[in-house]
């Protein structure tokens, strides 16, 4: 398990791979959370949020949480860790980019996101329109 200071310094390397118009209006930042994140309508221990975007009172911000990373991939070293938040941080730099761009339709990030949990809650014999976040 890497530790928290290597997850961060991984994650400000891989902030420096992108131009700084991506980071435009990103007012709160790039935040590593040590906590694990589970969706609300996760089903049990088989789902995390590795990173979120968030618009709140005006602010910008993405957070990306080590310890859903950890529990996900515990024996991740480091140049593997490099690879999965590369991933991470650039679907949540989408979101963010979408956002500032306005586009909330069906080619959007957010609609893929949608159906894939859709997709999660499906396999679970869950009805979405009966659960809350």
């Amino acid at each position: 398990m890497i530790s928290t200071e290597v997850f961060r310094a991984i994650v400000f390397e891989l902030m420096d791979e992108l131009p700084d118009e991506f980071f435009r209006e990103l007012s709160g930042g790039v935040i590593v959370s040590e906590a694990a994140s589970v969706p609300g309508y996760a089903k049990g221990n088989d789902l995390y949020t590795m990173g979120v975007y968030r618009v709140y009172s005006g602010v910008r911000q993405i957070t990306l949480f080590k310890g859903s990373f950890d529990r996900v991939y515990p024996n991740a070293d480091e140049k593997q860790a490099k690879e999965i938040l590369r991933g991470v941080l650039r679907h949540e730099i989408r979101h963010h980019l979408e956002s500032l761009g306005g586009i909330h339709d069906e080619t959007s990030l957010e609609a893929e996101d949608a159906q894939k949990k859709q997709a999660y809650l499906d396999r679970h014999g869950a009805d979405e329109r009966t659960k809350t976040e």
